[in-house]
């Protein structure tokens, strides 16, 4: 049964079996975190887009813990001329069977400019299988319409920022909901910074009244289960 916190912002650490996997770890400058990236010890983190927010910490951390990061072929090479070795390069649409179960690249609209300028390649979302549960992470993006065909994966959880101005916002989202079609939903991306501040009491109303599915408004540093 994975278990998943949220460390605010988009951070999520997902500990399934013996393997904690660790998404987006922006911790150092993230005002809601409530862990320092010397708190956590990856086995895997997986990178979403190349914005500071998102790629954060993950130099930091897999050079400490020896974690493989999995991103896009242009993070993971950016990540190679930081000093980070143990990569696993994908691009969406493809998927990887690992250890600890499997990992799919979605598409996200977005960017993913790096930080020191360089080209980030493609932002991604992460579809993952775990423990016979099926988790899609949208990452920072736009509502788009296959969102629909990632539901007919069948989701058991669906993170989703809710934050607008750099990603859906409440009304998108909620349609979003409605094109997944997931038993249970996380929101992420909010609060962080003004620009991005919202309701989720809210929001959790609104799709809990108009959808079957079951919203966890989580605080920064806890966690569920599903």
């Amino acid at each position: 049964m994975p278990k998943i916190t949220w460390f605010g912002h988009s951070v999520i650490q997902i500990e399934t079996g013996a393997t904690t996997l660790l998404i987006d770890p922006f911790l150092t400058g993230n005002p809601a975190a409530t862990v320092k990236a010397a708190d956590l010890a990856p086995d895997v983190i997986l990178v979403s887009h190349g914005h500071g927010d998102h790629i954060g910490d993950t130099v930091e951390l897999a050079k400490r813990t020896g974690a493989t990061v999995i991103a896009n072929f242009e993070i993971a090479g950016w990540l190679g001329k930081q000093g980070v070795h143990k990569t696993h390069p994908m691009h969406i649409g493809g998927s990887s069977r690992q250890p600890w179960g499997r990992v799919k690249l979605t598409m996200a609209l977005h960017g993913s400019g790096l930080p020191d300028g360089s080209y980030g390649g493609n932002p991604c979302g992460f579809l993952l299988w775990l423990d016979g549960k099926t988790i899609y992470h949208a990452c920072d993006t736009g509502l788009f319409y296959d969102m629909k065909l990632i539901g007919e994966e069948g989701i058991d959880l669906a993170i989703l920022p809710i934050g607008d101005n750099f990603t859906m916002g409440p009304d998108d989202a909620l349609r979003a909901v409605k094109l997944l079609e997931p038993k249970r939903i996380l929101p992420i991306h909010y609060n962080t910074f003004d620009i991005i501040k919202q309701d989720p009491q809210s929001w959790q109303s609104r799709v809990q009244k108009e959808t079957n599915a079951r919203v966890s408004v989580l605080q920064p540093g806890q966690s569920l289960e599903i």
